[in-house]
């Protein structure tokens, strides 16, 4: 009984851990923005989420590709409901959405060969 709730807890610690340290190395702040962690939700063949760069700068959210992605749709919505912008852009390129109410938010980036990505943000102010 003790082997099997170490095996779990040590399932359940690699499992959370990379989640963890993402943000932790992704909530970086510099003076006037906050860098967003890049998640992948589904993905086929290598990740791209290291190609979308993304930054919250008080209402506005800042996306940078770095890298040719093909059309992206970007859909940026509200956690509690509401607010959602929607774009599409071609890449390399950037965007910028102003966010008008504080809470809390989603962006989700799908690329045109089905992989979709998402970051999490706050506005505080």
């Amino acid at each position: 009984m003790q082997k099997t709730k170490l095996k779990l807890f040590v399932l359940l610690v690699v499992f959370l851990l990379p989640t963890k340290l993402c943000n932790v190395f992704c909530a970086v702040h510099n003076d006037e923005s906050t860098n967003i962690c890049i998640m992948a939700t589904h993905t086929q063949g290598t990740p791209r989420s290291s190609s979308i760069m993304a930054s919250i700068n008080g209402h506005t959210l800042s996306i940078v590709f770095l890298d040719n992605l093909g059309n992206v749709h970007v859909e940026v919505m509200s956690v509690g409901g509401g607010e959602t912008q929607y774009q599409s852009t071609p890449t390399p390129d950037g965007v910028d959405f102003y966010i008008t109410d504080t809470g809390s938010y989603i962006v989700y980036f799908n690329l045109s060969n089905g992989d979709v990505y998402y970051g999490e943000f706050e506005v505080t102010d």
